[in-house]
């Protein structure tokens, strides 16, 4: 119940932080790649049914009491869904003297160390199908739009607090961004650096 609550709350932040541009501070050095493009497409199209549905819904319900209820989780659901689409523009990833923070909305928020870095490099895969998050043979995935640019490669096996993994090492992470080409870059220099 508290991740729910939290998650909610992290929702409505972000909301008020994208409609009244007020990014999350980014820390100084650090760089942030978005990774909203491929999803943005599928939600807007979710909040332009929805944006529909709910002025079609007051007109065909004959009640009063199922029209507020339906306008209420109409509007509810449809801010939701833009709170949503904020928090894939608010939480990027970012490239900085700490490491990689690979992040997904709310629900992904890791930071890989450069001493575990062994390398980075853009290559665009398809997820098959199982859902946007996936594990298999030490390859976590966090997938958006069905797949991934940027392949993490790490020296040492870590294991992580996600429920795909069962508590098994991860010896590599996958992940999108818009621009993988960019931020491949950005890691290079920082690991050319630290050598």
């Amino acid at each position: 119940m508290r991740s729910l609550m939290r998650y909610e709350m992290m929702l409505w932040i972000a909301l008020y932080r994208w409609v009244f541009r007020r990014p999350e501070p980014v820390p100084p050095g650090s760089v942030p790649f978005s990774y909203s493009g491929a999803g943005t497409t599928l939600l807007m199209a979710f909040i332009v049914v929805s944006a529909i549905e709910i002025p079609v819904l007051h007109l065909l319900l004959p009640w009063t009491v199922v029209r507020i209820i339906a306008w209420i989780v109409g509007v509810y659901g449809l801010l939701w869904m833009i709170g949503l689409l904020a928090t894939l523009r608010v939480y990027p990833h970012l490239v900085g003297e700490p490491g990689i923070r690979i992040r997904k909305s709310m629900s992904t928020d890791l930071t890989v160390p450069w001493e575990n870095v062994r390398a980075v490099r853009s290559r665009g895969r398809s997820l098959p199908p199982g859902g946007q998050t996936q594990f298999e043979n030490g390859v976590l995935s966090f997938g958006v739009a069905g797949g991934t640019t940027v392949d993490l490669v790490l020296s040492e096996p870590i294991t992580l607090p996600e429920k795909k993994t069962g508590g098994e090492p991860v010896t590599e992470i996958r992940f999108h961004a818009d621009r993988p080409d960019e931020l491949v870059a950005a890691a290079q220099t920082r690991l050319t650096a630290r050598t």
